[in-house]
Parts: structure tokens; sequence; C-alpha cells
């Protein structure tokens, strides 16, 4: 039973890498290798597509654009989530399960319900095609996440601890910078990791909410089009460069999201 567990587990994994690899070969092959025929293994290979995306300031601009968005959005979510979690996991007041539960449904909501608001605000406002404008916007979306994900943590944390704290005189801001913060970094981890890829892949906010000052490189993507068609081998090139931040991030918090999983808050 166990060898045969092994044997799907192993040929799931490579099903999922399948079109990485595909997605990683296309980005080695020139654009007219790519449409004049299928092959599993490219007979010439060249990094021109990468350089061709370094060399551009407009694909640089996009990834640094999509990076401060999602910084921004992960930072501002967590500073909001990480007391809200807190709250819900050792306090209760009247409403307190009605309010956890209208957080979720901000969650729910399609992004598409908020675009015209969010786009007159903006517009009113100043913060149009600013990465600024981008973070907020997800911040609807990431911020109920990270308090769902981080209330299951911090909740599985015994008040215990707060108690003895208090009794070895910490007060209570130098308890929770010193002490439950530490704990629970996995938990923070991983409420991180699912604030940042939120935001790293969503399209259509990042695509109204911009203009050409601070477009980002989901946008950019969705329009590499050359003289002769869509340009395939600088859109896998892109692709690829745009899976290395998620890879890094899962690699920081893998071990995490297991627990995270036990908790049931993942």
């Amino acid at each position: 039973m166990d060898k045969i567990c092994r044997i799907l587990l192993v040929s799931y994994g490579v099903y999922l890498l399948i079109p990485l690899y595909w997605l990683v070969m296309i980005s080695l092959q020139a654009n007219a290798d790519i449409v004049s025929g299928f092959s599993v293994v490219p007979e010439a290979v060249s990094l021109a597509n990468f350089t061709e995306i370094a060399a551009s300031a407009v694909w640089r601009s996009a990834f640094a654009n999509s990076l401060s968005y999602v910084l921004i959005n992960s930072a501002i979510s967590l500073l909001v989530a990480i007391p809200a979690a807190y709250v819900f996991s050792r306090y209760r007041f009247l409403g307190d399960r009605q309010l956890f539960f209208w957080l979720l449904t901000n969650r729910m909501a399609p992004p598409a319900v908020f675009l015209l608001p969010f786009f007159q605000l903006y517009s009113a406002v100043g913060l149009f095609d600013t990465p600024f404008a981008v973070a907020l916007a997800h911040c609807l979306f990431t911020v109920p996440l990270a308090v769902w994900i981080l209330e299951g943590f911090f909740s599985a944390v015994s008040r215990e601890l707060d108690e003895m704290a208090h009794l070895d005189g910490f007060g209570f801001v130098e308890f929770f910078l010193k002490i439950f913060i530490p704990v629970n970094r996995g938990a923070i981890g991983v409420a991180f990791f699912f604030c940042f890829m939120f935001s790293w892949v969503e399209l259509l906010l990042a695509r109204t909410l911009s203009g050409s000052a601070a477009k980002p490189v989901v946008v950019v993507m969705t329009r590499t089009v050359s003289a002769s068609g869509l340009d395939w081998g600088v859109l896998a090139a892109a692709g690829v460069l745009t899976v290395i931040p998620g890879v890094f991030v899962v690699w920081f918090v893998r071990k995490h999201l297991v627990k995270g999983f036990a908790l049931g808050r993942v």
C-alpha cells in the first residue's frame, strides 16, 4: 500500500511539473522555433528572451511595480490582521462571531464588484496609477484572509502564556512584541505567503487601477505582442521570472504550511 501511495504521489508531482517544464523550455527558444513544430527537448536553446526582458525598461519597471504593491499590501495586511486575530482569539464581545464572518464575506466577493468604486475613489484623491492604489485595493481581500489564518494559529496557543507573562511583570506591548509574536512567527509567515501570492497573481484590480506609471508585470504580460503576433518566448520567460518570487516565499514557509493545514486554517 505504501508503495502504491508513493507511486501515486510521484506521478502527481510529475504531472504538476510538466507545465513548469514546458514553460521553461519555451522560454529558452526563439519564437520561430516555438511555432514551427512540437519538440519535447528543443534543438537550440538561448537566453535571448531573458536578455530582452532584462534590457527592457518597461519590463524592469513592471517587475518593480509589482514587487512594490505586493510588499506594501502584505505589510499592511499583517499590521492590521495580527492585532485583529489576537483579539478574536483571546476575547469574547458582542457580535464577535458576526464580525468575524463579515470579514470573510469580503473575501468571498468577486473583485469585479469593487472596480468602479475603487476607480472613482482613487481618481478623486489622486491615488490612481500608484502602487498604493493596488495595494490598498488588495487589502480588502488579504486582510480577512490573514485574520482568518492567524486566528486559528493564535487560538492554538494556550492562554497560560499570556497569564505567565503577566505574572512575570511583562506589560502587554512588551509581551506581545517579545513573546507572542516570536512564538507565532510561523503563523505570520504562512499569512504573509497567502497575502503575497494573492496580490502577486491578481490581474483585474491591478490592471484597472494602474496606468502607464504603475503598470505591473501581469498587465505587461497580457500585451506581449509584436508585429508577427504574440511573442511566445518573451511571454514564457516573463512567466518563469514571475514564478521565482513565489518559489522563494514557499521555500521559507514550507514547514509552517503543513501546520496551517493541520489547524484547519489554510
